[in-house]
């Protein structure tokens, strides 16, 4: 075998083994992030959406690397929200915006990006999983592929517990 075509067997070797390793790392961020994207881990102002439990410690994990949600603390009113009664008194006439409202300017559609990016999520979720199959299929060493696909899930969940 020449030096050139060892050499490349080498790489696909080291390819195929840290991709296996990698591969369940892939796959979380990749369903984590598509959550994500549509914002489906946090409650928004105006809305009654809850999160289930699950999908905001999921997406606690992808951000912050940790199970932990802190508790956050209620918002103050905004500057512009309702004053109170003796604040209305003393309020200058110089606190209205200075532009109309007919000059702000159009909020951007995201839609198209979000879609983007779970499609993108998809791939990345299809391209891992025909990775895997083909790490078993062509390599004939399939306890290694095993190993280091257990590996790959054991290691991330011992780390959650230190």
């Amino acid at each position: 075998m020449t030096s050139k075509a060892s050499t490349l067997k080498l790489l696909r070797q080291i390819h195929l083994y840290f991709g296996v390793f990698i591969s369940p790392a892939i796959l979380f961020f990749a369903i984590t992030g598509a959550l994500q994207t549509f914002s489906l881990h946090e409650t928004t102002k105006g809305s009654d959406y809850k999160p289930p439990a699950w999908i905001v410690k999921l997406g606690q994990l992808h951000k912050k690397q940790t199970l932990v949600v802190p508790v956050r603390k209620p918002q103050p009113p905004a500057p512009g929200a309702a004053p109170t009664k003796a604040a209305d008194a003393s309020a200058p006439a110089a606190s209205k915006p200075l532009l109309p409202d007919a000059i702000a300017p159009k909020p951007k559609n995201l839609l198209p990006m979000k879609l983007f990016f779970l499609l993108v999520s998809i791939g990345l979720v299809i391209s891992t999983f025909t990775g895997i199959y083909m790490a078993y299929k062509y390599n004939r060493n399939k306890s290694w592929v095993t190993g280091l696909l257990v590996a790959g899930i054991a290691v991330p969940l011992l780390l959650l517990l230190f």
